[in-house]
């Protein structure tokens, strides 16, 4: 395995790229840029790459399919870090360009609905077609296939273009969630400010079943902080859970969940337990705390002892 490189969703200029060079390790990585999220999972698996860096959520659109499903499918990977990135846009031209000449425009999937209001107000007329992703469209206004780009300002040195306008978003605070991911080993060491990823199958579907899950969650006082369900390509109706919760594995409360969905679940598969990018902790219950589990624990055995 190539330890020295990372992969992340390219080309050169995308938002990914930005997020992944907030790490301090990526400075002594060599970063190579993918066509897709596949692709640069695919790397670390084949240990062509030591880890990717992927989107994997956004404040406004939610989750990125792309990135749930490659991490569902496949042979496993493991989330050792996240990165939160703002996101701005910028209009990105040919030099020379002007706001009247703009008549196509480009980018990514998942920043259109982040300037659609935008785009209305200013380029009511403009034609937007999804290029593979912003950087690639800021590469597609470069060879005068489209007039714009939607794409980081940042990108405009590496194309060769202007940002005719900045600080485009329809939505305050808007910001993307990266994760980094490679092949399994240990989690990384709980901070206290953690969170753990799983992806969930249901054993069987009937009235309840989903409900029986959470509620593993919510008696061990775990708070959920994402759960979405993708098709798994079973049929119409049958779904999988990819789920985040606040702490770490090697917390009591959190090992018990996971214990619990593993006996309910027809499967259940690991993604990791890594920092929070927020760095916030989470506000535990005095019943839920490691301490109270070992109490328990300790109790049951004198119980068994017969010194209750």
């Amino acid at each position: 395995m190539s330890v020295s490189r990372y992969t992340y969703l390219g080309p050169e200029g995308t938002f990914t790229e930005a997020a992944l060079r907030t790490l301090p390790e990526a400075a002594t990585r060599e970063l190579v840029p993918m066509v897709s999220v596949p692709a640069a999972l695919d790397a670390v698996r084949a240990g062509e790459a030591a880890a990717a860096l992927v989107p994997i959520e956004n404040s406004v659109e939610g989750g990125v399919t792309t990135t749930l499903d490659e991490l569902a499918a496949g042979e496993p990977l493991m989330i050792y870090r996240e990165v939160l990135l703002p996101i701005a846009f910028a209009l990105l031209v040919r030099p020379g360009t002007q706001m009247a000449d703009v008549k196509t425009v480009t980018g990514h999937p998942v920043a259109q609905p982040q300037v659609r209001k935008w785009l209305a107000a200013h380029l009511p007329e403009a034609v937007w077609e999804s290029a593979a992703s912003n950087a690639d469209g800021a590469r597609l206004v470069q060879e005068g296939r489209y007039d714009g780009a939607f794409a980081g300002e940042f990108a405009a040195a590496t194309y060769g273009l202007e940002p005719l306008v900045t600080d485009i978003h329809d939505a305050q605070n808007a910001a993307t969630r990266f994760v980094l991911a490679g092949r399994p080993a240990r989690p990384a060491a709980r901070t206290g400010a953690d969170k753990t990823s799983v992806v969930l199958w249901l054993r069987e579907d009937h009235p309840g079943a989903l409900l029986e899950l959470l509620q593993e969650y919510a008696a061990r006082g775990v708070s959920m902080m994402r759960i979405e369900s993708r098709p798994t390509g079973e049929g119409i109706g049958r779904y999988c859970f990819s789920v985040d919760c606040e702490g770490h594995l090697t917390d009591r409360r959190v090992g018990e969940v996971l214990m619990a969905l593993k006996r309910v679940c027809r499967e259940v598969r690991f993604l990791g337990s890594y920092p929070r990018a927020d760095q916030v902790r989470p506000n535990v219950r005095p019943d839920t705390v490691d301490a109270a589990f070992t109490d328990a624990a300790d109790w049951l055995t004198r119980c068994l002892d017969g010194r209750a």
